[in-house]
């Protein structure tokens, strides 16, 4: 059944579900499941509990794609008490045919359709003023600032695990299941820590390093140890319609990858032309608007010379956009503004103490060696070998060494160390 509510319980809200098509007490043959390789999946979510699993009730987050369909899957056929959670972000009025992002009309619907093949229950909750506050305009104001904003991080720190979180808590669950693929394991002492996913192709690390220590105790990853095929394979077996459903690659509320006209829409008259300067003064033509440009941008700067320029960095103040050889791209260090640590001790111990570390600067990257540092009296981490195109505002997430395995914690850059200073 599916039940629409307002924040935290609050009144129904409007949303293109057909809420009164009769529910099924569940259509999926579990059985077929026996042929799918499930070995890489964390059904026991609380190994040592005596009470039987259809007394501990779960709640999972299900966005409408195939993997977050998968986990309610998995957890029903493991015999849990499942209760299927999906969120409206922001207007489907827009968004109920938008393809390839999360969380858009069709994705709303097609959660919908999957618990009801599964014969659990699920709420459609209205999340889209706290996303707009907490994520949009986030967003916008960050781009405004000159620096790379991430908003699917800004999601999974306050929307998804802390409100979300909250809500299952409210619903009586003992924990809240997601389809990211990252791995939740216990330390020596019984605490919550992070590690990578077992597929590195889909690893989501980046994107929950802010993921708190105490959020991470209720939360639980039942993919981090499977592959993508898999997870189809599964999906087909039970003939979910998501089987085949592309996965998404878009900020879901960023139609067709235009970030300045979201944040002219949010901000009207915040945005301002300005200068293009090289690194050794000269002015090399105009811009308008700053947040059109990012860090390692080489295209679409609109000013012909010699030899290729690259925007090396960006002075919101003043309105300038700075550009230069590729060579100036390169860091040597950065430091570190908000932050979460998961490691020993703290995250300026750490750096106190130069101790050793991976870093990645971006989802795209592989983590890369170095140490923690102290930078303008911030917690920082310096390069081995210096990185290229490393921009404010995007995060650096830190792994341990020397395997690069579990999760330090992270947070976003505040500023960076040129190679050449």
């Amino acid at each position: 059944m599916t039940t629409l509510i307002g924040p935290r319980g609050g009144p129904a809200v409007p949303t293109p579900v057909d809420a009164d098509l009769p529910v099924a007490d569940g259509l999926c043959d579990f059985s077929k499941l026996e042929k799918v390789d499930l070995s890489g999946a964390d059904l026991d979510l609380f190994p040592g509990d005596p009470r039987p699993r259809s007394e501990i009730r779960v709640v999972a987050a299900m966005s409408g794609g195939v993997d977050s369909s998968v986990v309610a899957a998995l957890l029903k056929y493991a015999g849990y008490d499942v209760v299927g959670v999906t969120l409206q972000l922001y207007d489907h009025g827009a968004a109920l045919k938008k393809s390839g992002a999360c969380c858009a009309g069709q994705d709303i619907h097609d959660a919908r359709r999957v618990a009801e093949a599964l014969g659990i229950p699920h709420y459609v909750l209205d999340y889209e003023s706290r996303f707009r506050q907490q994520v949009m305009e986030d967003f916008a104001d960050t781009y405004l600032k000159g620096s790379t904003p991430i908003p699917c991080v800004r999601c999974n720190q306050t929307v998804k695990f802390k409100d979300l979180l909250a809500t299952a808590k409210d619903l009586g669950a003992d924990a809240m299941a997601t389809g990211h693929y990252i791995r939740r394991s216990l330390d020596a002492d019984g605490r919550s820590q992070l590690t990578r996913a077992a597929d590195p192709d889909r690893d989501q690390s980046y994107f929950l390093f802010a993921t708190t220590r105490e959020q991470l105790d209720f939360l639980r990853f039942p993919l981090g140890g499977m592959k993508k095929p898999d997870v189809r394979r599964a999906a087909a077996a039970l003939g979910l319609q998501v089987a085949a459903k592309p996965d998404s690659q878009d900020i879901c509320f960023v139609p067709a990858g235009k970030y300045s006209d979201i944040v002219q829409k949010l901000r009207p008259g915040a945005v301002e032309g300005g200068e293009i300067v090289h690194m050794d003064g000269r002015v090399m033509g105009r811009h308008d608007g700053v947040i059109r440009y990012t860090i390692g941008q080489r295209r679409g700067l609109g000013v012909a010379t010699g030899d290729p320029l690259f925007v090396t960095k960006l002075d919101a103040p003043n309105k300038r956009v700075i550009v230069g050889p590729r060579e100036a791209l390169l860091t040597r260090a950065l430091a570190i503004g908000e932050s979460n640590w998961l490691g020993e001790g703290s995250l300026e111990d750490a750096c106190a103490a130069g101790a050793p570390a991976l870093a990645r600067v971006r989802s795209t990257r592989a983590p890369v060696p170095g140490r923690m540092t102290l930078v303008d009296n911030m917690p920082g981490f310096a390069f081995d070998v210096a990185e290229e195109g490393v921009a404010p505002g995007q995060a650096c997430v830190l792994y341990a060494a020397p395997d690069g395995a579990s999760v330090l914690g992270g947070g976003f850059i505040a500023s960076t160390v040129s190679a050449a200073d």
